[in-house]
């Protein structure tokens, strides 16, 4: 019996999904993936990639505001659509820190000045944050799925570094409780 996955469908949105199989290491085949890949009209063709009538889109961020653009998830107002711009940018300047900091060759080197950096960065999600329960404001956005995945992995450099910032905890918290296995989906996708 095949494995079933079971999910609040938070959107409304119908989806089928297609797994290109690759086998087990080391004899991998993306036979597959390679002899469809650029018959599907894909300007950059990629996994992910999402199709939704004549729109063919890939890039995970492409596709989760392309999502968030269709279920009004992107702020109802000027003011949260404008938070909602800065939080990802901010999210897209500390991934690019962190992915420098964990494909260089002199990580262990790198690693303690990076850490120092940690608890500014985080200091600044707690101001941006304030009384809010997500970054844009009162209602959930596309930017909270960012923001959970940066803050979540810097526990990892730093195991403490959230300690102070009860608003960030919060914010992690209260993610999870009505995303429970988004930070499953996270370790398979980046």
């Amino acid at each position: 019996m095949p494995m079933i996955l079971g999910y609040w469908n938070y959107t409304d949105s119908s989806y089928e999904e297609k797994r290109y199989t690759m086998g087990d290491a080391p004899d991998v085949d993306r036979s597959q993936w390679l002899n469809e890949k650029f018959k599907l009209g894909l300007d950059f063709p990629n996994l992910p990639y999402l199709i939704d009538g004549s729109h063919k889109i890939t890039q995970s961020n492409a596709i989760l505001c392309y999502l968030a653009r269709k279920n009004n998830l992107c702020g109802e107002t000027e003011e949260e659509r404008i938070r909602a711009d800065i939080v990802e940018n901010q999210v897209m300047d500390n991934r690019m820190q962190l992915i420098m900091l964990c494909y260089n060759p002199d990580f262990e080197k790198q690693k303690p000045e990076f850490l120092k950096t940690i608890p500014e960065k985080m200091k600044l999600y707690s101001e941006f944050l304030g009384k809010r329960p997500w970054f844009a404001g009162d209602k959930i956005t596309y930017v909270d799925f960012l923001t959970y995945n940066i803050l979540d992995q810097h526990p990892i450099f730093e195991p403490k570094c959230l300690d102070v910032f009860s608003n960030l905890k919060n914010f992690l918290a209260h993610f999870e409780v009505i995303f429970p296995l988004f930070f499953l989906v996270l370790i398979f996708v980046t």
